[in-house]
């Protein structure tokens, strides 16, 4: 894909997952990638050589707590240091908790919002001077099938990627004639680690297997009956990072087997 070859992208929440599939692909398509993320070290080392030896791109990772702003524009000003510029910033970390509103813990609310919408905020005011100053950038922000409708016991996630969509449409209008586009990503199902927590909570109060308790997840919303991977997401991404992309800003991008259909 022209265009994308020797740009650097910021990627958080990239050590596992939808992260780091988009990391996968973009580093496929010759971008230099900045991982964040928690995790075991050794194994994220091992994506940074895999990423390099792979797809002869320029790696790096910075730990930044994505609940922390001052971390956060430390995490953009080290890509910029490392990379040159960040020309590609795609928001994905995330967490989730589940619970009545009534039930709700009020640090885990403040903890959902603060990683999965205020750090998007804070990662977006960081890069766009430098993508101003270049007239170019591409912001991908992953929000979710939750943030186009609402699922019990989630509101604390709901809040939060309803947030990413609104704050994506904002910050398309704002720099619409800058060359800079901002676009949501808004997965349905995806196996990820989060995911399989939730699947195997489920089954341990049901008393079912996992695999029964997937088939039953996946189902209750999906008329697929299949979840989406890491890897389709991450195409989409590259997709919307590139040139046919141009004009494509401030929208939700539903990849979720046909749920926002319904």
């Amino acid at each position: 894909m022209p265009g994308l070859k020797g740009r650097a992208a910021v990627i958080t929440g990239s050590t596992s997952g939808i992260g780091k599939g988009i990391a996968e692909r973009l580093a496929a398509q010759g971008v230099d990638i900045m991982l964040n993320g928690f995790g075991n070290r050794d194994e994220i080392s091992k994506l940074e050589d895999q990423l390099k030896s792979d797809y002869g791109v320029r790696v790096a990772y910075s730990g930044a707590d994505m609940s922390k702003p001052d971390e956060i524009r430390l995490l953009i000003a080290q890509a910029q240091d490392v990379f040159g510029s960040v020309d590609i910033l795609v928001n994905n970390a995330g967490i989730q908790n589940v619970s009545p509103i009534d039930e709700f813990p009020e640090d885990r609310w403040d903890a959902v919002i603060a990683i999965n919408l205020s750090s998007a905020f804070h990662s977006i005011k960081a890069a766009l001077p430098g993508m101003k100053e270049q007239g170019w950038g591409r912001i991908v922000n992953v929000a979710s099938a939750h943030g186009l409708t609402a699922s019990a016991n989630k509101s604390a996630y709901v809040a939060a990627k309803h947030g990413v969509v609104g704050l994506t449409k904002a910050v398309a209008l704002e720099v619409a004639t800058q060359g800079i586009t901002a676009n949501a990503i808004c997965p349905g199902w995806v196996l990820t680690d989060l995911v399989r927590a939730q699947i195997e909570a489920r089954a341990q109060e049901s008393g079912r297997s996992f695999d029964v308790e997937k088939r039953i997840l996946v189902s209750e919303k999906t008329p697929t009956q299949d979840f989406s991977t890491p890897e389709q997401i991450g195409e989409l991404a590259v997709f919307l990072c590139g040139e046919a992309a141009s004009q494509m800003t401030g929208a939700p991008y539903s990849i979720d087997g046909g749920w926002m259909a319904q």
